[in-house]
C-alpha cells in the first residue's frame, strides 16, 4: 500500500509537503510542486485513509442515515422499495461531492448519541421521527441534522417533506368520483405529528367533504410484508360491501392485490385500490397500479443540497421544503356501474 513517505520519496519532498497537498493546504506550496505531488498519486495509485484524515480534519466525511421506524423486530426496512431508492439517490449525489452514507437503524435517544459518538459522522439525515424522547434528543447534536418527512419542529433541524395529507385526499376524493363509498385505509402504525396521520387525516375530510361517515372498522393496519398484506386482505375480504382500498404506500398497496386475487376478488372489478408513492412496482404489478405520485428524485436531491449547505456553513433559504403530490391514473380503479 502506497504511502506519504513513499511520495514523499518520489518526488523530493518532504512528508509535511505531500499531506498539505493531499488535505488542500496549498498556500505555502508552489504550483509546479501541486502538479508534481498529484501525478506521483496519480502513478502510485494512493488512497488517502480516510481514518486518519478524520482525525486530522476533524471531519469524517460521512453522512449517517438514520432510520427510527420501528417495525416488527423480523422485518427489514430495506425490503420497502420507497427507502432502498431514496437511500441510493442520497449516496449517490454525497458521493459525487466526495462524501460517504453510513445507514443504520436506532430505536432510541441513547442508541442515537452512541451512533453519534462512535462514528464522528459529519451530518445526519433522519427518517420516521416524531414528537417523543427521541427526538428530543437532537437538540443536544451539534452536526446539520436533516429530516425526512417529518412533522415535527426543532430550531437548526431542516426537513424535506410531501402534501400527505393533500396526497391521501387526492386518493380518496378519486375513488368517491368513481362511486366507491365504502373504502378501507390501510397503513402502519399511525403516529401523532407523523406521515400516516398526515394520510390519515386526508383519507378522513375526503369522506368528510363528500358526506360519507367514517367508519372506524375500515382502517386497518399492516406493515408492507407478505404475512401482513396477507392479514390486511383477509380483514378487507371480511367487511361488508367494500369496493375500494386506500393503501399508504404502493408496496403495501401490490402486496393487498396479491391476497386480494387469493380471495378471489378480482381487481379492480370487485375491489379497487390505490397506492402511493409511485415507486416502479407499480407499473410492473398486474394491474399496474393507480397511485399517488411523489418525486423520490427531487425530494433526496434536496435533502442533500440542504445537508451540503450546512456543512459548508451556509444557512439553507428554507428549513422546511414540502413538495407537491400528482395523481397518477392506471387500472387498478374501476367506476361502479350504479354511478
Amino acid at each position: 500500500m502506497t504511502t506519504i513517505k513513499d511520495i514523499a520519496e518520489l518526488t523530493g519532498v518532504s512528508c509535511t509537503t505531500v499531506s498539505n497537498v493531499i488535505h488542500n493546504r496549498h498556500h505555502r506550496v508552489s504550483a509546479e510542486t501541486i502538479e508534481k505531488i498529484n501525478t506521483a498519486i496519480k502513478d502510485l495509485g494512493y488512497t488517502p485513509n480516510m481514518s486518519a484524515r478524520s482525525l486530522v480534519s476533524s471531519s469524517s466525511k460521512v453522512i449517517g442515515f438514520v432510520n427510527h421506524i420501528m417495525t416488527n423486530q423480523n422485518l427489514n426496512f430495506m425490503e420497502d422499495p420507497f427507502h432502498s431508492a431514496f437511500i441510493g439517490i442520497l449516496e449517490r449525489k454525497l458521493r459525487e461531492h466526495g462524501y460517504y452514507l453510513m445507514l443504520r437503524t436506532v430505536g432510541t435517544s441513547e442508541e442515537l448519541i452512541a451512533f453519534h459518538q462512535n462514528w464522528n459522522v459529519d451530518g445526519l439525515f433522519l427518517t420516521g421521527v416524531f414528537q417523543d424522547t427521541f427526538f428530543d434528543s437532537l437538540s443536544s447534536l451539534d452536526i446539520p441534522v436533516v429530516l425526512i418527512d417529518s412533522y415535527v419542529k426543532l430550531a437548526n433541524v431542516f426537513n424535506v417533506g410531501l402534501e400527505d395529507f393533500n396526497g391521501c385526499y387526492t386518493a380518496t376524493n378519486y375513488l368517491i368520483s368513481k362511486g366507491h363509498r365504502n373504502i378501507v385505509f390501510v397503513s402502519p402504525s399511525i403516529y401523532e405529528s407523523g406521515v400516516t396521520k398526515e394520510r390519515f387525516n386526508g383519507y378522513k375530510q375526503a369522506l368528510a367533504d363528500a358526506s360519507i361517515p367514517y367508519n372506524e372498522q375500515f382502517v386497518i393496519k399492516s406493515e408492507m410484508d407478505y404475512t401482513s398484506c396477507k392479514i390486511a386482505s383477509d380483514k378487507i375480504c371480511d367487511l361488508p360491501n367494500v369496493t375500494a382500498v386506500v393503501a399508504t404506500a404502493d408496496i403495501l398497496a401490490a402486496g393487498i392485490m396479491v391476497h386480494l386475487r387469493s380471495n378471489g376478488k378480482a381487481v379492480p372489478d370487485d375491489i379497487s385500490v390505490i397506492g402511493f408513492d409511485d415507486i416502479a412496482i407499480s407499473r410492473l404489478i398486474t394491474p399496474p397500479l393507480t397511485t399517488i405520485h411523489q418525486d423520490i428524485n427531487l425530494k433526496g436531491s434536496l435533502a442533500v443540497d440542504m445537508m451540503l449547505q450546512k456543512l459548508e456553513g451556509i444557512a439553507p433559504q428554507q428549513s422546511q421544503i414540502i413538495l407537491p403530490t400528482q395523481l397518477v391514473e392506471r387500472n387498478s380503479v374501476c367506476t361502479l356501474k350504479n354511478l
